[in-house]
């Protein structure tokens, strides 16, 4: 089943269940996507879907970081609520020993020699782990790594 189809489910199940949270989360990612697709005038594939669903996630990431700084704790809880919701449709993340592997095996292959040559290694491993771990992880990672 593929997350669309898996959102359209899950957002029937919220219905039924009365979960308000969990059905206002899960149509506006929905909304985003339409929106997405009416502006490609396409459907859009599932590595498309996900990408929606990572920037949801991001933007989630950010406003806990913005509601921490104004001390607004209930505002924090729900965001926080909202992001475990949209992680559960992200494929297996990828553990930090498979990562830390994969970014050495990066580095010994493209010849990079230090954080000038993180462009390099980061278009490999992004394309890679897109979905399956967050990009900003896989940069500190790397970087270091080059910078010993």
């Amino acid at each position: 089943m593929d997350i669309k189809q898996r959102l359209l489910s899950d957002i029937k199940g919220a219905m039924k269940a009365q979960d308000s949270l969990r059905l206002n989360t899960l149509r506006l990612l929905s909304a985003e996507i339409k929106n997405k697709e009416i502006d490609l005038r396409r459907e859009l594939n599932n590595e498309e879907v996900l990408a929606q669903l990572t920037s949801q996630i991001k933007k989630r990431k950010e406003a806990i970081g913005l509601f921490e700084k104004g001390g607004r704790d209930d505002l924090i809880e729900k965001e926080r609520q909202e992001q475990a919701i949209l992680e559960s449709y992200l494929p297996a993340q990828a553990s930090e020993e498979e990562l830390r592997r994969r970014i050495a095996e990066v580095v010994q292959s493209t010849g990079a020699q230090g954080l000038k040559d993180l462009g390099k290694v980061m278009k490999v491993l992004v394309a890679e782990f897109k979905g399956k771990a967050d990009s900003g992880f896989i940069k500190d990672l790397a970087s270091g790594m080059l910078g010993k």
